[in-house]
């Protein structure tokens, strides 16, 4: 139904993660929970308010996660 949620902390990126990617890690979330890839007509505001509110979630938890190590490279 739908592919892998990849990790958005480092260091499986690089860089922070981007509004887009944590974006469609929350479109993923939400078609694996709900079962859908889409959603009906009659569905569709709660679905997008789902993803929504996950990408918000997603942003606060990656700004707020401490990773050991990260900047201690001389």
């Amino acid at each position: 139904m739908c592919r892998s949620i990849k990790t958005l902390r480092p260091p499986a990126l690089p860089e922070k993660a981007t509004e887009e990617e944590i974006r469609a890690a929350a479109l993923q979330y939400v078609r694996k929970v709900s079962g859908f890839r889409a959603p009906a007509a009659h569905n569709r505001e709660v679905f997008e308010s789902a993803v929504d509110r996950i990408a918000e979630a997603t942003a606060v938890l990656l700004d707020g996660l401490q990773i050991r190590g990260a900047g201690a490279r001389p």
